[in-house]
């Protein structure tokens, strides 16, 4: 193979393994007109990461890291511990309020998991902030590449994230300590044989998502280090006999691990959140919110949505019990919007799930799956709401992409105020967040990992 890392591309397909393709994608160079890209997605996941470090799970993740040893890695609301630590529990904080990014084609979240395990082991190294920011979107690319690639059939069952996720984050890492080729493929190797984390967690309303994150972030920076000292890892992990396709994915599409080789990197078509409830709501609220402009709540006596089927499969819920119930509840997230406008983080704890109008409009709320939104997804995440008025009339919006989608995103200003909000809403004061909101766009500029880590909580 050529030692030039843009001609292996060409190669690629015809390697031995499915992971030594993918090896020979990552090691192309990134582009330095990226870093600011992937500086705003370590800002989207710091807003999440804070806030998520004051919840519950948060807060019982923060005190089982504070036995961890101390190390070079700073942890959200525990202090310094080593890589792996650190990147546990940076780990578990990204997803609690269901507003990390998203990659669509994946259907996962790439952030939670490819950025606390880069920035583990960036901050104890003392790598450049650009060197980071390249980590990141080499990790992205990976966990994306394998995450389209593993069939429908393996998310009925597994969360894509934690099963995905140690591809990612491997790497990342791997990006990072400047790993060969055949260190790379290693790396890659043992983070497959990692994958863990089945559904069964949302369906009991449990922590175990967070779980998932903080496992898959350590599993594949574990990976990467191990493979830096020579341990071996096994290259046919996706599609070997005894592989993660024949044990997890029923309809794997291997081919779309290195598809278009050469393409733009991924983290360009990842989705930014704006709204604090699973993806698969998005659309809904978004056509949810285009009709509260021109509807009164008052006014409505019927709710049909229309949308893919795996928002129905995911978020049919009716009568949400719990606060992460209710970010997967189309019913609940529709009611919200028509009586109240955008969804805060309020409308989703327990006095909200009660509010009686809440409730009596959720009952409202007929859900379907049809055209053309079920034969767009997932590459497009689509929906229409119609409401039949007491008068006799009808009014309906629909969107085609969600917010936050790369066919309608959300601009640089609007990705910093989510942030700035989440901060602030975990308690941290003004000028703190303006001094995180600075020195996170620093890295793409020159700026220090050390001056932001030193920043936060």
């Amino acid at each position: 193979m050529s030692a030039d890392p843009i001609e292996t591309l060409a190669e690629a397909a015809g390697e031995r393994s499915l992971t030594e393709g993918l090896a020979a994608i990552l090691a192309r160079p990134v582009d330095p007109d990226l870093h600011r890209r992937a500086a705003q997605h370590v800002l989207d996941w710091l807003g999440c990461a804070v806030i998520g470090a004051t919840t519950e799970p948060g807060r019982l993740i923060a005190r089982y890291g504070a036995g961890f040893s101390s190390g070079a890695a700073h942890a959200i609301g525990v202090g310094r511990l080593d890589p792996p630590a650190a990147a546990f529990v940076n780990g578990a904080y990204g997803n609690v309020l269901e507003m990390d990014d998203i990659h669509r084609a994946a259907i996962l979240h790439p952030g939670p998991v490819v950025i606390p395990a880069a920035l583990a082991v960036a901050e104890r190294d003392g790598a450049t902030a650009g060197a980071l920011l390249d980590a990141v979107v080499r990790g992205y690319e990976a966990v994306i590449r394998v995450g389209r690639s593993v069939g429908p059939g393996h998310y009925r069952h597994w969360h894509k994230t934690a099963t995905c996720g140690p591809f990612g984050a491997a790497a990342a890492v791997a990006s990072l300590k400047g790993l060969d080729h055949g260190q790379t493929v290693a790396a890659l190797g043992n983070a497959g044989t990692q994958a863990s984390g089945p559904w069964q967690c949302r369906l009991e309303g449990v922590m175990s998502k967070q779980l998932h994150n903080a496992a898959a972030a350590r599993a594949g920076l574990t990976a990467a280090e191990l493979a830096a000292l020579g341990f071996t890892g096994p290259a046919e992990i996706l599609e070997g006999p005894l592989g993660f396709y024949a044990a997890m994915c029923p309809d794997p599409e291997p081919a779309r691990v290195l598809a278009e080789p050469t393409a733009d990197w991924q983290i360009r078509a990842t989705s930014f959140k704006p709204w604090p409830a699973c993806r698969h709501t998005h659309p809904t609220i978004d056509a949810a919110l285009a009709l509260r402009a021109r509807v009164p709540a008052q006014a409505i006596e019927r709710v049909r949505v229309t949308t893919y089927d795996d928002a129905l499969t995911y978020c049919d819920n009716p009568a949400p019990a719990t606060p992460l119930d209710g970010k997967f509840s189309l019913q609940h997230c529709v009611a919200v919007v028509l009586l109240d406008g955008p969804p805060v983080l309020a409308a989703f704890e327990r006095m909200a799930l009660r509010r009686a109008d809440v409730a009596e409009l959720r009952g409202r709320v007929e859900l379907a799956a049809g055209e053309p939104y079920a034969g767009a997804y997932p590459a497009h995440f689509g929906a229409e709401v119609v409401v039949d008025l007491r008068d006799g009339g009808v009014e309906r919006a629909a969107v085609a992409d969600a917010l936050g989608d790369p066919e309608n995103p959300m601009g640089a200003a609007e990705i910093e105020a989510k942030a700035r909000m989440l901060m602030a809403e975990a308690g941290l004061e003004g000028g703190r967040i303006d001094a995180i909101v600075a020195a996170t766009a620093a890295l793409a500029r020159g700026g220090t990992i050390a001056q932001l880590t030193a920043l936060l909580p």
